[in-house]
């Protein structure tokens, strides 16, 4: 099993709200959110509150096996940061404005002459 880590987690929980809106998204999934979140605020829990330690470790659980479960859902909405390709950008663009500038020729080009 892979490690997850708290910014992997992050990423799925902040993925929820998109995959709730996808309407190729199966009703059941949706309805497995949901179900967590109505568990989340409902006063009724599996350890009872006068537990207080212990009294959100399952919650906790739930939510880590509903993230489990729909990584590979979740994982399609996570916004990923992909390196920019500025080539197609900046292709055929003046990007040094204001600068002057003059080509001068070597000894050697003006040997060669123009060859080319």
């Amino acid at each position: 099993m892979r490690f997850i880590s708290l910014l992997v987690l992050g990423k799925r929980i902040g993925a929820i709200g998109q995959m709730m809106k996808d309407k190729s998204v199966s009703f059941w999934k949706k309805l497995l959110i949901i179900f967590g979140i109505v568990y989340l605020i409902s006063p009724i829990d599996i350890i009872p509150a006068p537990v207080f330690m212990f009294a959100w470790v399952d919650d906790f659980i739930l939510w880590i096996w509903i993230l489990w479960y729909l990584r590979d859902e979740l994982d399609k909405y996570c916004k990923i940061e992909k390196s920019e390709n500025l080539s197609k950008k900046f292709y055929g663009k003046n990007i040094v404005e204001g600068v002057e500038y003059e080509v001068e020729e070597t000894d050697d080009e003006k040997d060669s002459g123009d060859d080319n």
